[in-house]
């Protein structure tokens, strides 16, 4: 369970369970009564700030997300600030302000968990995490929740930092924990989860497995992106919004704009996944692949937890 500090609230802790229990739901169930604008990117002299709300009209309920996103990597331990602001509906009367690091954290954890829930094989015991950032330990504690996982590989930007990073992990995780380089990662994986800032694709897609299940969840504007065409080609892809993809995912925009793919390569969105409406793993052979550039749905579900919604 994950610590979150709130404006004139003392310290909670909310349960991964609970928030993948509360995405699921609103993504299933109050998805058609909600107004999710497309993301606000506003670039500035160090960065991008994005404005992400979300009006529930059914549970008169209003949020909007906040974040900075900083280029300079020497900022890496505070590259990314969230905060979360709840409105009444009924006045625009601000009702709290939430810090929403951790918040983001957590929600983007149990989104990847929810579909890894509906995609993976049963049998996946090994996961791979690109990445040794707050995103990829909230993976590492949160992906167990829905696989038997025996063991987890992480490869960071080089070898130091992910035996660093590795170390910390060992002393809280009942799983086995290994640094790996990106080859092996990729070949022992059952579940692989990309979790970095890199622009640029982190690995080869024809070193793939079949089988294997992705959640990418890093890249977040056109030309960025952390899996090559080879990856978004072999595998059959679900996004949380067709929207957000659509606008933000350079990992599907890219081998889009090449014309190695179609429109048609995205299979489902979340809503239609969790309610049964589109797809489902096929085969023990499929490649699935979890596109996520966040949806301020998931970050509203969340924040309802949060008051006691």
């Amino acid at each position: 369970m994950l610590p979150f500090l709130m404006a004139g609230i003392d310290e909670v802790r909310l349960d991964p369970l609970r928030v993948m229990a509360a995405i699921e739901t609103a993504f299933r169930d109050r998805y058609s009564a909600v107004t999710i604008p497309q993301r606000i990117h506003l670039n500035t002299k160090s960065g991008v700030i994005l404005l992400m709300p979300c009006h529930d009209h059914e549970r008169n309920s209003l949020g909007m997300k906040l974040v900075t996103v900083h280029d300079d990597p020497a900022c890496a331990p505070h590259r990314v600030q969230s905060s979360y602001f709840v409105f009444d509906p009924d006045t625009s009367s601000l009702k709290l302000t939430i810090p929403a690091n951790q918040l983001t954290e957590v929600r983007t954890a149990a989104t990847s968990a929810l579909v890894t829930r509906y995609l993976a094989r049963e049998d996946a015991h090994t996961l791979g995490v690109f990445g040794t950032g707050r995103q990829a330990r909230a993976h590492i504690e949160v992906m167990p929740l829905v696989r038997p996982f025996r063991r987890i590989l992480v490869c960071g930007r080089d070898e130091g930092t992910s035996v660093e990073f590795v170390n910390e992990i060992a002393r809280d995780s009942s799983v086995a924990v290994a640094a790996a380089d990106v080859r092996t990662l990729v070949a022992e994986s059952d579940v692989i989860c990309a979790c970095t800032t890199s622009q640029t694709p982190l690995f080869d897609g024809r070193l793939l497995n079949p089988g294997t299940h992705l959640n990418v969840v890093g890249a977040f504007q056109p030309h960025a992106r952390e899996v090559d065409t080879a990856t978004v080609c072999r595998s059959s892809v679900v996004v949380d919004t067709y929207e957000g993809a659509l606008a933000e995912a350079g990992d599907l925009l890219i081998p889009l704009n090449e014309g190695q793919i179609s429109r048609d390569h995205i299979l489902a969105d979340l809503h239609e996944l969790v309610s049964g409406k589109r797809f489902a793993r096929r085969t023990a052979t499929e490649i699935t692949l979890f596109k996520s550039v966040g949806c301020a749905l998931e970050d509203l579900a969340t924040a309802e937890l949060l008051l006691g919604a």
